[in-house]
């Protein structure tokens, strides 16, 4: 899933420089640090192919949900997209007047936010909530047959009985029942593009592959395009066909999933990938990534990566490595990237 794909198809979402800045801690004179904006999302290049999920992995703090938020036209005050294009479907969402961007959001491009019980109104039936997310892209539709769709959608997402359930509030319902709530109202209005935060976040397994088949299902029948936005590799194994990797608000690494996990080219992903058990393997510890992920008023010079990476030399902590190719739709911001032999020698070494 190269940003540079030569494919004669439009990707239906392409994300270029993206880059979504908050006030610094030295803005207006406070904090040691003296910078006027700090970046959470530092230059994204992604493309979204139609009907194509793309998985967005990476640790919690390293701007997946941000970068969701900015394609929705999301992003919380104070914070504000400062530079790059979010083109959709022709589109540049960066430059769209607002009242047309809320009436692209939720119609065309829609999302599954990450906690089901605070994304839903609990004074609210689930019903009401459903209905109101529909009535805001069609004003004349009656009551009843608003009504009559969103027990559709409900039955659409597999939920027992969901005349009855559409008048429940989401405190009478499981935690995987609201999250097919939230599935529902995403698909209302049958969106090109469905973004999904986190939507097996505290979820048992069961429930999880339940939510997973689903979504399958209806991209199945709909054919949108999916963002999955997650930090469980296990989940990308199973959804996605092309994978970025973020890492301290940048992609460091873009390819198919296949690729990504027959051979992972940036020191990041091999860390994860490492940090996984599999009943293939025999291992008698896991490995881990040390260090912390950095914030965005302190990160490190050079690589971002290089304080906490098994690999890093001088010149990772003078230089910022470019996104380069490895591969056919390979691409890895790594000094070293083609991983060598070497460093593979090293990799089954931290194993």
């Amino acid at each position: 899933m190269s940003a540079s794909s030569n494919s004669t198809t439009a990707p239906l979402l392409s994300v270029r420089g993206l880059r979504t800045v908050f006030p610094g801690p030295g803005a207006g004179g406070r904090g040691a640090a003296g910078q006027a904006e700090v970046a959470a999302v530092d230059g994204v290049d992604l493309d979204v192919r139609r009907g194509a999920t793309l998985g967005v992995v990476g640790e919690s703090g390293c701007g997946k949900s941000l970068l969701s938020l900015s394609i929705m036209g999301l992003v919380p005050s104070p914070g504000r997209i400062a530079a790059g294009r979010i083109e959709f479907d022709g589109m540049n969402l960066v430059e769209l007047p607002a009242a047309q961007m809320r009436a692209l959001r939720g119609k065309r491009i829609a999302m599954i936010f990450q906690e089901p019980m605070s994304s839903l109104n609990p004074a609210f039936t689930v019903g009401f909530q459903i209905v109101e997310a529909m009535r805001a892209h069609d004003r004349r539709a009656s009551a009843a047959a608003l009504r009559q769709r969103a027990v559709a959608a409900l039955e659409r997402v597999r939920i027992p009985d969901p005349a009855r359930r559409f008048d429940e509030y989401p405190h009478q319902m499981s935690g995987g029942m609201r999250q097919r709530v939230m599935i529902a109202m995403a698909l209302a209005c049958e969106p090109d593009l469905l973004i999904a935060d986190e939507p097996t976040t505290a979820l048992d397994v069961t429930v999880q592959a339940q939510v997973l088949e689903l979504l399958r299902e209806l991209q199945a029948q709909t054919g949108m395009a999916i963002i999955l936005i997650t930090h469980d590799l296990g989940v990308v194994a199973e959804m996605a066909s092309e994978v970025a990797v973020m890492y301290a608000g940048r992609v460091v690494e873009r390819s198919s999933a296949t690729a990504l996990f027959d051979d992972p080219q940036h020191p990041y992903t091999l860390g994860l990938l490492g940090s996984i058990a599999r009943i293939d393997e025999e291992r008698s510890r896991l490995s881990t990534i040390g260090g912390a992920l950095p914030p965005p008023f302190a990160l490190p010079a050079g690589c971002r990566f290089h304080p906490r990476c098994v690999f890093a030399q001088q010149r990772c902590a003078a230089q910022v490595p470019a996104m380069r190719a490895v591969s056919a739709g390979h691409e890895a911001a790594c000094h070293f990237a083609p991983v060598e032999e070497s460093m593979r020698l090293v990799e089954e070494g931290i194993r």
